[in-house]
């Protein structure tokens, strides 16, 4: 193996199971000097398999640490409610006693620090900025806003009352000359 390409665990593994293949396949009993060491056959096969079984172990522990870690993500996402409104429930029932909370694990509620004065004035300062800038007003003031329309022309709309059709007259014979007008 090279330690310059990038292989995937799968394809390391096959190239070592390759190498253990192709070693028994074509030098059955030969003897090699790698390294300044000096291996069978037999010797070097085994180092293979040593290193085709660790990695066959550590697939098999990665796989079965992903299924735990996807089991414990599952249940904590069903437990984590239930330990905040848990914790809450203490907080109240413990509120003033920290030694009980620490009993818990739970650390005590910070005591609010109170604003300076100048903190203060510059909470006032913008929050008026903050309305006048939005244009807020209080219920009162909205109450006394009223908007003035002109020119509008308000049309009623009726519904049209449904005439019953006329039945057309259908004359076939000639029309008779009336009795006060002249032919000729």
């Amino acid at each position: 193996m090279s330690s310059n390409t990038i292989q995937t665990k799968a394809a390391a593994l096959a190239f070592v199971q390759a190498l253990i293949a192709g070693t028994l396949k074509h030098f059955p009993s030969g003897s090699f000097t790698l390294g300044n060491v000096t291996f069978t056959t037999a010797s070097l096969v085994q180092l293979f398999q040593s290193l085709a079984a660790s990695m066959t172990a550590l697939n098999v522990a990665q796989t079965n640490a992903k299924d735990a870690l996807a089991a414990t993500q599952a249940l904590q996402a069903s437990v984590d409610p239930v330990i905040q409104a848990y914790k809450r429930f203490v907080l109240a029932a413990f509120s003033n006693a920290t030694q009980t909370l620490s009993d818990f694990g739970v650390p005590p509620p910070k005591a609010r620090t109170p604003l300076t004065s100048e903190q203060l004035a510059a909470k006032v300062a913008k929050a008026k900025a903050t309305r006048a800038a939005r244009g807020t007003t209080s219920k009162k003031q909205k109450l006394a806003l009223k908007g003035n329309v002109t020119g509008v022309t308000v049309t009623p709309v009726t519904a049209p009352t449904a005439a019953p059709p006329a039945a057309p007259t259908v004359s076939t014979a000639p029309s008779a000359p009336s009795p006060g007008t002249a032919t000729k």
